[in-house]
């Protein structure tokens, strides 16, 4: 049986931010689907402990504008909104989110709050080449 690993969230009007806390993550597999479908499998640790998240995003997304990051302690995606909106939650469905799934206060801007110069938004982090597996 897979294991959920932290995921931390942030959004912006037409981005959403992703970053799943796993260390040394090995065989990586990402997902994303136009209608908002989000899956990630991967094995972590000495004995290969197997990571899975599989939900569904709160509306559409452009899977051809996201990109993602595999980093040596977390993988990190960048997903663009279809519609420049600002969501009520990251997930469609309503109630109590998972407990694996946290606010990442670190990049998260009020929407009243959003700056002018979207471009700068995620220039600080290195996506290289990765895209997501449709």
């Amino acid at each position: 049986m897979s294991r959920h690993p932290t995921v931390k969230w942030a959004q912006r009007s037409d981005t959403i931010y992703i970053t799943i806390d796993l260390p040394d993550a090995k065989d990586v597999n990402l997902k994303l689907e136009p209608e908002g479908k989000f899956f990630f499998s991967a094995t972590s640790g000495a004995d290969k402990i197997p990571y899975e998240i599989d939900i569904d995003l709160f509306d559409k997304v452009d899977v051809n504008e996201s990109k993602a990051s595999i980093g040596l302690r977390n993988i990190r995606y960048l997903v663009k909104k279809a519609e420049n909106k600002w969501w009520n939650r990251l997930l469609k469905q309503e109630g109590k989110p998972p407990v694996f799934l946290k606010v990442d206060w670190d990049k998260w801007v009020d929407e009243d709050e959003e700056p002018e110069d979207k471009d700068k938004l995620g220039a600080d982090m290195d996506f290289g080449d990765l895209i997501f597996l449709s």
